[in-house]
């Protein structure tokens, strides 16, 4: 088959994105961010939805414009049909819909969680991609599960969440420090600077491969305010502990289970991916277990990690050669199972 170029367009929350992908290679990879959220302290669905609209174009203009790419050029558009916030996701299926009748080209719809894996078989992604099956470890802020990568659509969830994704927790408990949001990446650069063993927050006992973070939430919010009755200014004092101490017990029950699978799957090549996957203390510990268990690791590049369009372009691009094309009256779904 000829190269392949194709539009990917994601808009599942708050970041509207474009990217131009020829064969694996990202030609471009576009995201206009919303900041307006940070003030409410989480995402608002009705202000995430008007600013995809404000952003769709301009974005897409821009992802054509570093691409050096003609929209005549392309031969299918890639787009996130979920799962997301509906309002969000409609604005991104409806604009792929319209462009893509307007070129006469294919539409492809793609799996959010599904892309976030698939971002590993990007040409800059990582120096060599993973190796079928590879287990990942998929965490951002509304998800947290682990998948058994058997091939590119061959994926079986063997472990998840059974109430607050990791990002989640990161988040509320931020929230308990008074940080901003998304309190994720503050909590990360704070807990460089303190000592991870300065305080232990009780961590849940759950069978299998699943999760839970809401007991880690509940412990650290009791054990703030017996201290702070104590001492009103104990969050500020003891600040960096604080948050490089959550950050090491949340990182510990993410990387348990995921010891664990590796273990009893006996599957070595194990990745990681997700907005979470961009924690730096969750990287050390990946890092650790290559030396420790023998691991071959697969972390994705910083851009790669966040909401991107790159990762759609790329499952798109996988489509595209399996001739696996959507429909245009397909429709937004808040819930698309992997």
């Amino acid at each position: 088959m000829s190269e392949s170029i194709i539009l990917g367009i994601e808009s599942s929350c708050d970041d509207t994105s474009a990217a131009i992908i020829r064969d694996n290679k990202i030609l471009s990879n576009i995201a206009a961010n919303q900041e307006i959220h940070n003030e409410y302290g989480g995402v608002v669905p009705e202000l995430a939805s008007r600013a995809h609209q404000q952003n769709i174009i301009p974005v897409v203009e821009k992802a054509f414009s570093k691409a050096n790419i003609q929209q005549n050029d392309i031969c299918a558009i890639g787009f996130t049909r979920g799962p997301g916030l509906l309002g969000s996701l409609l604005v991104g299926t409806s604009f792929a819909k319209s462009l893509a009748m307007s070129l006469d080209v294919p539409l492809i719809e793609v799996n959010h969680l599904q892309a976030h894996i698939l971002a590993h078989f990007i040409d800059d992604a990582n120096p060599t991609p993973p190796n079928f099956p590879f287990l990942c470890l998929t965490v951002s802020g509304g998800h947290t599960m682990i998948v058994l990568v058997k091939d590119y659509f061959e994926m079986e969830i063997i472990g998840k969440t059974i109430d607050d994704a990791a990002g989640e927790a990161f988040d509320k408990i931020g929230k308990i420090f008074d940080l901003d949001y998304p309190a994720g990446p503050i909590v990360d650069r704070l807990a460089k600077e303190g000592n991870p063993d300065a305080f232990k927050f009780n961590k849940p006992r759950m069978e299998g491969y699943d999760y839970s973070f809401s007991g880690i939430k509940t412990s650290v919010l009791y054990f703030i305010q017996k201290e702070v009755r104590k001492n009103p200014d104990f969050i500020k004092d003891n600040l960096n502990d604080l948050c490089a101490s959550v950050q090491k017990s949340i990182i510990e029950i993410l990387m348990d289970k995921l010891e664990k699978a590796s273990s009893e799957l006996n599957v070595k090549d194990v990745a990681i991916a997700g907005g979470v996957s961009a924690n730096s203390g969750l990287r050390k510990a990946m890092e650790h277990n290559r030396e420790k268990l023998g691991w071959n690791i697969f972390i994705p590049k910083f851009e790669y990690t966040t909401d991107n369009a790159a990762m759609i372009a790329m499952v798109a691009k996988l489509k595209y050669e399996r001739g696996e094309f959507t429909d245009i009256r397909t429709t937004a779904t808040a819930k698309y199972d992997l």
